[in-house]
């Protein structure tokens, strides 16, 4: 779609600054995903950046910062994964849902 309607794709990671299996450090998180978001750049045909977040515990305030991404950004559509709903998400909202019920633009949850 981006590339039918000439729209720019904004890749958002959010990491914590502590070392893990895909960054040692946020400065490689965020040029990893940069390297992701160009190679995607150019295998769609696209226009594309990469907005790497840090985070000191994604587990407790993705939310939250993917809500401050999405004004950051300027976004005007969020396309991210979810899961199927299960019986803990009457509990704990899922980070999608969250996302679509709180964001002022429009949300596209993928499954």
């Amino acid at each position: 779609m981006a590339k039918q309607y000439g729209a720019e794709v904004v890749y958002v990671g959010v990491a914590s600054a502590s070392p893990s299996a895909i960054a040692h450090n946020p400065q490689e998180y965020a040029q990893k995903l940069k390297d992701f978001a160009d190679a995607q750049a150019t295998a769609r045909g696209i226009t594309a950046q990469a907005h790497a977040l840090t985070s000191h515990d994604p587990a407790t305030d993705l939310d939250a910062t993917l809500l401050k991404a999405i004004a950051d950004t300027g976004s005007d559509l969020v396309v991210m994964a979810s899961h199927v709903p299960n019986v803990t998400d009457y509990i704990w909202a899922s980070n999608g849902g969250t996302i679509a019920a709180h964001a002022k633009i429009s949300v596209m949850l993928v499954r």
